[in-house]
């Protein structure tokens, strides 16, 4: 880690512009039209573009140690998370199926991707049980995605970066095949480690998730045919669509954190087995999650207190500006490729 003798910590302050896409993304569903683009066009189209010009941090300053505004500052990333969801079947009520439907659930679920897959990563690391825990609960559920915590948890931090661990891609798959095989395999590797601790059919967790997202599905369409008191068909298909790009760009991240980086046989986990980027907008925007080798080293450490680590694999862009890259396989694996013939 490289800390000079007169570096302090950043202010918490620059954390806050995490908020700025949640905030869009409200305002857009409660107005409708093409303001329900505004999450859509900040995420893919200015997102990248700051990440490139607000640059890297070239000397890392020292984590900080007071913990309580970031403490707050997760509960409001997971509660605003909420108020998003609900102008979004708000909007998707007063809407019906319109092309505007599916822009305001894009941009809903990419806020969601920080805004809830985030909060729940971090929140999912605390004591099982706690409000905080259960706090990631919900808003796993908001994406259809419960299972994340179980084998996040269990399996990714044991086996990250070998064969045993469906969210580490290989150096051979590039996003979109990744994504075929991630999703569902991380489903069943959770599956599996309820399994091993006898909570099995019914009492499996998994399967129970799984179960209660096909039932509230399905009971509101039921209740929308018969009881005619909201645009069903519209809130479960938007519900739908948010679901899954929140997803996909969760397993995005899992892609470029471990893309073709690989453990020696039953070798430990080393600072260079994740890659790392100090792009001060990806950084500051997504809660330290940049950080990701000293996260493995310590999952119980909290994100501001995350350490940068010298000779570890550096992104060649930030999370922001490394999605079109990464959409575009070739791209990525020309670029991306000789950044891991050095590691």
């Amino acid at each position: 880690m490289s800390e000079g003798a007169t570096l302090t910590p950043e202010p918490w302050q620059v954390h806050l512009l995490g908020l700025i896409s949640p905030i869009l993304v409200i305002i857009g569903n409660l107005i409708g039209g093409i303001y329900t683009a505004m999450g859509v066009i900040f995420i893919w189209v200015i997102g990248p573009i700051l990440d490139v010009v607000m640059g890297e941090t070239k000397e890392p300053r020292p984590p900080r140690e007071s913990g309580t505004p970031f403490e707050v500052l997760l509960w409001i990333h997971g509660i605003l998370h909420l108020f998003v969801v609900g102008t979004f079947f708000y909007f998707a009520n007063n809407e019906g199926l319109t092309n505007w439907l599916v822009i305001a659930a894009l941009s809903t679920g990419l806020s969601a991707a920080a805004s809830a897959t985030v909060t729940a990563h971090e929140l999912g690391h605390k004591k099982p049980k706690s409000a905080g825990w259960r706090l990631a609960r919900i808003l796993l559920f908001s994406i259809n995605y419960t299972h994340f915590t179980t084998e996040h948890n269990h399996n990714h931090h044991k086996n990250v970066a070998t064969e045993k661990d469906p969210a580490s891609a290989t150096a051979e798959q590039g996003l979109w095949s990744f994504w075929i095989s991630t999703i569902p395999g991380q489903f069943i590797s959770s599956v599996r480690i309820h399994n091993k601790k006898g909570r099995t059919g019914l009492k499996n967790p998994s399967y129970r998730g799984l179960i209660l997202q096909i039932a509230v599905i399905s009971s509101m369409l039921i209740l929308s045919e018969y009881l005619d008191w909201f645009n069903g068909v519209a809130i479960v298909i938007g519900w739908l669509i948010l679901s899954l790009i929140a997803i996909l760009t969760l397993e995005y991240v899992n892609y470029i954190r471990h893309w073709g980086l690989r453990r020696e046989g039953e070798g430990r986990f080393a600072v260079e087995h994740a890659w790392n980027t100090e792009a001060r907008w990806s950084r500051w925007s997504l809660l330290e999650l940049t950080r990701h080798s000293d996260h493995h080293l310590r999952a119980s450490v909290p994100f501001w207190k995350l350490r940068p680590h010298e000779n570890t694999p550096v992104l060649k862009w930030g999370y922001y500006a490394s999605w079109w890259p990464c959409v575009i396989s070739p791209i990525w694996k020309s670029v991306m490729g000789k950044r891991l013939s050095e590691y």
